[in-house]
């Protein structure tokens, strides 16, 4: 079981309004979102994490997500080609700050476009979604990368949500938090899941750091069934990153 103990952040900038929303949940306010991602860095914290803040990129309205920028591994870094025209680039900084920490830095090249919110490790092995954001050539080449450094690669098939990480999460000790489509993947048939209610699908996205789960705050059933199954649970709101289809997990790098 792995143990975290650094996570990158990167503040929301002034013009978060301006990313992509989803429009049925509005745009975001500015002073709640950092108020917010605050609280989510103090919950970071809390697990025992060290926190390295990125100064936050007022020219980059999504750059708040700064998972989506790198994959880390245990023996290397992956630097992702985001699938986000108006995103790509956003790697740039966090590829100078990862060589402080890592020995071997791979990335993603076109035409392949892979987006981290769409790996969710489990073990040695990441489970890659195919989605909007990444292709079938960026899962390849990520699947190649990772055999080089003794991990594999799976891609799954999806169809519903923006990133896999969207709709599934995984807890540890075989346990997989899912909505929707992950229900039913044959991929995740073998692992013990916590069904999260369709008026709470946004609490598939929470994040396990050090045996505790920061989950997403205002969600109390899915909230109930984490804890019912022995994880202490720290709730955050993120409903301001919501807004722009993200979540816990995109809002850091952990390590």
């Amino acid at each position: 079981m792995k143990m975290f103990t650094h996570a990158i952040v990167r503040p929301p900038p002034k013009t978060i309004i301006d990313g992509i929303t989803n429009a049925k949940l509005g745009k975001p306010d500015y002073k709640t979102a950092l108020r917010q991602h605050q609280n989510y860095v103090e919950a970071l914290r809390a697990c025992g994490l060290t926190v390295i803040t990125l100064p936050a990129a007022e020219g980059v309205p999504d750059s708040c997500f700064v998972e989506d920028t790198a994959l880390l591994t245990r023996r290397c870094a992956i630097i992702a080609r985001l699938g986000a025209p108006s995103r790509q680039g956003e790697e740039v900084e966090v590829r100078e700050l990862l060589r402080g920490y890592f020995n071997h830095i791979e990335s993603i090249e076109a035409p392949g476009t892979v987006e981290p919110g769409d790996i969710m490790m489990v073990g040695n092995h990441f489970y890659i979604g195919l989605s909007d954001r990444t292709n079938d050539a960026g899962a390849h080449q990520l699947i190649s990368l990772l055999e080089k450094y003794g991990s594999s690669g799976s891609t799954v098939e999806m169809s519903e949500m923006l990133h896999l990480k969207t709709g599934v999460s995984y807890l540890e000790n075989n346990t997989l938090v899912a909505c929707g489509e992950f229900l039913f993947k044959p991929a995740f048939a073998n692992f013990d899941l916590i069904a999260i209610d369709p008026d709470e699908a946004s609490a598939a996205n929470c994040v396990w750091v050090n045996g505790t789960v920061i989950a997403p705050a205002g969600f109390a059933k899915s909230i109930a069934k984490i804890e019912a199954v022995g994880y202490p649970v720290i709730p955050v709101d993120v409903s301001e990153f919501q807004k722009l289809d993200g979540g816990l997990s995109c809002l850091s790098l952990r390590f």
